[in-house]
């Protein structure tokens, strides 16, 4: 049985998981939760195991709600994410020019 992105997140957000992912790792389960609750949160967890992606999918997800519901948003940072210069680099070159090189197109740096 495949487990879906939790039900709270925005359908937008819902439909572009299941167009891209499968089952949402433990990693990304636990952290949406306690992100979910305004918990400070570290997760640790090995490479690959979609640390990034949970910080980020929660803020979007909020970030979406709020400019539907105001119609728009004000022009100020809302998110800072925090992450190791090495996994940093290794997240850059997977989503960039991994995915650069599958569609012909060179990252711009």
């Amino acid at each position: 049985m495949t487990t879906l992105l939790p039900q709270d997140f925005h359908p937008v957000i819902q439909r572009w998981w299941a167009s891209r992912f499968a089952e949402p790792t433990d990693a990304q389960l636990e952290g949406w939760s306690a992100i979910r609750r305004g918990e400070h949160t570290l997760i640790a967890a090995p490479t690959g195991s979609g640390k990034t992606l949970a910080a980020f999918l929660t803020a979007i997800d909020q970030l979406l709600r709020e400019a539907k519901e105001q119609g728009g948003l004000p022009d100020e940072v809302r998110v800072i994410y925090v992450s190791p210069l090495k996994a940093l680099s290794a997240d850059i070159h997977k989503n960039l020019a991994e995915r650069g090189a599958k569609s012909g197109r060179s990252p711009r740096t």
